[in-house]
């Protein structure tokens, strides 16, 4: 029944669907298994895409040529970009997704590209020759075999959810889990553990009172994550707002003897950063409320999500806590809340390009790494399927540095320090968050894209002018000078200071009170200059002019702190003979295998003097 295919990709979530079209768009013939066909691209939990860093992950993805930026702009219903009011290191764009056209979305690209083929079936184990995966075998007993494989289970791997008392195995509401591989990949010398995470229940939109919350409107003038033509969002819808108190809190707390995060039957650790609410009112038992926000599933459907609601407590304690929150007096709820708990691998046994160390041509991506969020899945999906590509076809590895994306500082992070509880990315991760803006990750990452033939040749000649246009705005405006007579009164009326003699477009725009837009409307011959320019060359070229200091400082600075990346270790080399190393630093070289320097000094255990040591061991 079965061609030998260069990848098989097992699990069709957001990892999966990356990996699957990210080696089949470079030239790889597919296969994408997953225990049912429908669920494809399945949005678990909330129905949005994007956010505080993650957003910049995003951007990342559709600019080297991955799908979750276009699917995200075909089926947003809402769009926000967040943290406008601090600098453009911060901002990150996030949109409200239709669950249901999300998923149908993603599917119709994936079936759409020719080399990818489709198998409907539990994959239960591995086929292995001499430490090399050559393919996997399903429940019916049938072998496929591949040149890689990529696992990207998420948390269907021996996964269990939890509604208070009751517990049943699932990888999700409604599916089953996963068994075999987990006990296969032990036996194979593999460490794993156990990690939970959680759902919201969902509500009846026909039961809300909205006039008792507040509501959060799209951006007036939405943007949209891809670099390419998609479509802009038109006819946004609201999500809505309001707060738990303490007779909420009071109700949650009656059903904390069931709960399975306090009596124990929960041992896998959950995210920190998106605790449950039962966990939020223990942990902050000061706080006499905490926000809730109501999100639409789809404009269509009455299904709605309770984002910051999620919970494993028995369902008739979540529906008595829900009547409590104003707006929700009179609500019905669809579906409870749950935990589930799951197996994952300490992302330590993988290489940066996400093969694992023991078995050859074998990759992970998801959240079996330990991570949490569909953009971090995405974004691992994207670079295992890559690297899977380039194994299968005896090309070279393609590794993003730290001061190259964020994908970067996920990955070094994951497999340089490991974690011990759901990882989820943070603009407070990255060392380069200047430099790794929302706004620039085509001109970062585009020519790298297309350059391994996944970026399209359009796409590049779409940075490349913006690059140009950019470049020349900023020079006109460096050129062009202003007499006060034509400006003093526009500064005046914006509390800027007057000035006395001719100065540019570009020092008035130094100043933190002025921008484009302002001076535009103020000013007749700036504004013939930028008339002829995009947004997004206006954009590049303001933050380029207002904040041009601080990022030839961070350029600098990331020159200097990843010099040691360009200097190769062998991953072969005898880190036993190293005595005066520390044991520790000892033992997790032996394991990690860093392949540079600058990878082994990020270590968890490596000191800079261990550093020292290997680079005179090095000749260097």
């Amino acid at each position: 029944m079965f061609e030998k295919y260069d990848v098989i990709v097992v699990g069709a979530g957001h990892a999966g669907c990356e990996a699957a079209h990210a080696a089949a768009t470079m030239g790889s013939k597919v296969l994408l298994i997953t225990m049912n066909l429908q669920t494809i691209a399945q949005m678990s939990c909330n129905p949005a895409m994007g956010g505080v860093a993650k957003g910049q992950i995003v951007r990342e993805i559709d600019a080297l040529g991955g799908m979750s930026g276009i699917v995200s702009d075909e089926t947003m219903i809402q769009f926000r970009m967040l943290n406008r009011s601090k600098g453009p290191a911060m901002w990150s764009p996030r949109c409200q997704s239709n669950r249901m056209e999300f998923a149908l979305n993603w599917r119709d690209k994936l079936e759409k590209n020719q080399n990818v083929s489709f198998w409907q079936e539990m994959v239960t184990g591995l086929l292995i020759e001499d430490n090399i995966v050559i393919g996997v075998k399903t429940a019916l007993g049938l072998e496929i075999k591949a040149t890689s494989v990529v696992l990207t289970n998420g948390t269907f791997l021996n996964g269990k959810i939890h509604i208070g008392e009751k517990n049943f195995g699932g990888g999700r509401t409604g599916e089953s889990a996963a068994f075999g591989i987990t006990e296969q990949l032990i036996s194979l010398g593999f460490e794993s553990g156990r990690m939970k995470t959680g759902t919201p229940p969902r509500v009846d939109s026909r039961t809300v009172n909205y006039s008792a919350m507040e509501e959060q409107l799209g951006d007036e003038n939405p943007e949209k994550f891809s670099y390419t033509n998609t479509p802009k969002l038109v006819n946004q819808n609201s999500c809505w707002i309001s707060y738990t108190n303490l007779s909420v809190h009071d109700e949650l707390r009656k059903g904390f003897d069931k709960s399975p995060m306090f009596n124990g039957r929960i041992q896998g650790l959950g995210p920190r950063y998106c605790p449950s609410v039962e966990d939020k009112i223990n942990r902050f038992a000061d706080k006499d409320s905490h926000q809730i926000f109501l999100e639409p599933e789809g404009r269509t459907t009455i299904e709605m999500y309770v984002n910051g609601f999620s919970t494993s407590l028995p369902e008739e304690i979540q529906f008595s806590a829900l009547r409590k929150i104003p707006g929700f007096e009179n609500i019905k709820m669809l579906r409870p809340g749950y935990a589930i708990e799951y197996d994952f691998f300490p992302p330590t046994q993988l290489k940066l390009t996400l093969e694992t160390h023991i078995i050859e041509n074998l990759f992970f991506a998801g959240q079996i790494n330990g991570t949490t969020g569909y953009e971090e899945a995405g974004a691992q999906g994207l670079m295992a399927g890559i690297n899977a590509h380039r194994k299968s076809h005896e090309l070279d590895t393609f590794i993003l540095k730290r001061d190259e994306a964020y994908i970067g500082v996920l990955i070094d992070d994951l497999v340089n320090k490991g974690t011990e509880e759901p990882y989820r990315m943070f603009t407070s991760r990255a060392e380069f968050r200047t430099i790794l803006r929302q706004d620039n990750a085509d001109i970062r990452l585009t020519a790298k894209g297309h350059e391994i033939g996944l970026a399209s040749d359009e796409r590049l000649t779409n940075v490349k002018k913006k690059i140009e246009k950019s470049e020349e705005l900023y020079k006109i405006l460096g050129e062009t000078k202003i007499n006060p007579n034509e400006i003093n009164e526009f500064l005046e009326s914006h509390n800027s200071a007057s000035i006395r003699e001719k100065t540019t477009f570009y020092n008035l725009l130094k100043r933190p009170e002025l921008n484009i837009e302002n001076v535009k409307i103020g000013n007749s011959v700036f504004e013939s200059i930028v008339n002829e320019y995009t947004k997004d060359e206006l954009e590049q070229t303001e933050i380029k002019i207002k904040y041009e200091k601080y990022i030839e400082k961070e350029l600098l600075l990331a020159e200097k702190l990843t010099k040691f990346d360009d200097l190769k270790i062998n991953p072969d080399f005898d880190y036993e003979n190293l005595k005066s190393i520390s044991i520790e630093a000892r033992q997790k070289l032996k394991k990690l295998k860093p392949i540079t320097l600058g990878q082994a000094s990020r270590i968890s255990g490596v000191s800079p003097a261990d550093i020292s040591v290997i680079m005179l061991h090095l000749g260097r």
